[in-house]
């Protein structure tokens, strides 16, 4: 409990935006360069591919997380369930590997090269290690090396891809940086396990648990990947594939500033639910949803009001239609932050994943069947708004599951400042969208407005959790700097 959840929220998230950064970063020189439709070809590639990233990892990340959580103290435990979950990973992605193979080369020949190059996104998965770390809630040792890995990810791109016919070589620059921040993870790991004692090590000890896991993160990662899979199917270009990847780039920039806590939260939630310490695990709880509230009502609510600026400066010409999927895209900075914070953050360290499955398996099939019609109907804004639907069922759902244990009402009226602030910030910026031309320093104006907008609207309100917060923060820079 010594571990501070401020710090290691900032460290979470820091890891998070980084790991979404580096292609925002690149995103305006990528859209020029290989297009919208060579953007749509790797982002389709890319959501075939996870599935065989889905089926290798098999839920072991937030189990290994979990249990890694539940003995952090215990050097011996916490030793055989990093070797354990460790090998189960690799036995899983050498299966994964071979059906990649045969798929790949038997029913993806127009995209084979690209295809064949997202094999190493599926290696990556044996050297990630971030789940441990992560259980440990020692999230300062994910970000260094990370940093320098994206900013050597970035340089290559700038000086190697210069032209449409260098999209192979942009997916292997992406692939290979990233396998190279996996692997530098693992230099941390003597420090914190022993060597593997092969006598008392079984991978499948566990096997029901961890599927109890596999089943939730299918159902997420399976529904999340479908829009850009069926668009591929459905559209039969990579256009409008282009259109959502670079919407969906952006909503996802920001949405780790708001999932963020969760992460930090899952551990010291399973902590706390190990020592059966119920008034805390609430207490946090009720301060999380707040989070939720107060950060991701202003980021919605702003991308809505500066996309009409920011899109035509910041991704060129051929990419108007982006614009629009971002109002749509920015709903789900509010869904997907409650529903990480029931799903992810309570009911899975405290045991019951199943909820959390039944849960995601509804959005799951709620998102394939509007996928099916709506696609065919809007295309990328048929797919963006499947998405939205099924998250916000999601959200109503597990509030439902857990409406015994904490107050629905509590939670839902917490946001009343913050609706109110965004709403008030989402009139400004639409007014000064309408006399601002498309260009850096007036969609940055916007945003610094935007934000003094909603503070100040807080501070008026006297809201009990930015008032505190800021205090907070203020003190800590004065203990900091000020001597």
């Amino acid at each position: 409990m010594s571990k501070s959840i401020r710090r290691n929220y900032f460290y979470n998230a820091a890891y998070n935006v980084l790991t979404v950064l580096t292609p925002l970063i690149t995103a305006p020189y990528i859209s020029r360069v290989l297009g919208a439709d060579g953007i749509g070809t790797a982002s389709f590639a890319a959501s075939v591919a996870e599935y065989f990233v889905i089926f290798a990892d098999m839920g072991t990340g937030s189990y290994g997380q979990r249990e890694i959580s539940y003995c952090r103290d215990d050097p011996d435990k916490r030793s055989a369930v990093f070797w354990e979950t460790f090998f189960l990973r690799a036995i899983n992605t050498v299966i994964a590997l071979a059906l990649y193979f045969l798929f790949a080369l038997s029913f993806m020949e127009s995209y084979r090269d690209i295809f064949l190059i997202y094999s190493l996104n599926i290696t990556c998965l044996v050297f990630t290690v971030g789940w441990f770390f992560a259980g440990l809630e020692e999230f300062g040792k994910i970000v260094l090396r990370n940093l320098i890995i994206r900013i050597a990810g970035i340089v290559f791109i700038f000086l190697f891809v210069k032209t449409k016919s260098d999209l192979p070589l942009y997916v292997l620059g992406l692939i290979l940086f990233n396998l190279a921040g996996a692997v530098a993870m693992c230099a941390y790991l003597p420090a914190y396990i022993k060597r593997p004692d092969f006598s008392n090590i079984h991978p499948f000890r566990n096997i029901k648990t961890v599927l109890s896991f596999f089943l939730p993160t299918v159902a997420v990662q399976v529904y999340t990947l479908l829009d850009k899979s069926m668009l591929g199917f459905f559209t039969e270009n990579g256009f409008e594939n282009g259109y959502y990847e670079q919407s969906m780039k952006i909503s996802r920039a920001v949405l780790p500033l708001i999932i963020s806590l969760g992460g930090v939260m899952i551990p010291r939630i399973g902590y706390l639910f190990g020592r059966n310490d119920r008034e805390t695990i609430n207490f946090y709880m009720y301060r999380s949803y707040n989070f939720v509230w107060f950060l991701s009502v202003p980021l919605c609510f702003g991308l809505m009001g500066i996309s009409d600026n920011f899109v035509p400066w910041f991704f060129g010409p051929g990419y108007e239609k982006v614009a629009g999927l971002l109002k749509i895209s920015s709903l789900l900075l509010i869904v997907i932050g409650f529903n990480h914070a029931t799903g992810s953050q309570y009911l899975i360290p405290t045991g019951r994943q199943n909820l959390y499955t039944r849960a995601v398996i509804i959005g799951a099939a709620v998102n394939f069947l509007m996928n099916i019609v709506m696609i065919r109907l809007f295309k990328s804004y048929g797919a963006m708004m499947a998405s939205v639907a099924a998250e916000g069922l999601i959200a109503v759902v597990e509030l439902h599951m857990i409406r015994r244990e904490l107050s629905i009402m509590r939670i839902l009226s917490s946001g009343r400042n913050y609706i109110m602030a965004g709403i008030i910030m989402l009139a400004a910026l639409l007014f000064m969208g309408g006399k601002l031309s498309p260009s850096a320093i007036h969609t940055f104006t916007m945003i610094f407005t935007g934000a003094g907008i909603y503070f100040a609207v807080l501070f008026a309100l006297r809201d009990k959790f930015f008032t505190e917060y800021s205090a907070s923060v203020l003190g800590y820079i004065k203990g900091k700097f000020i001597r």
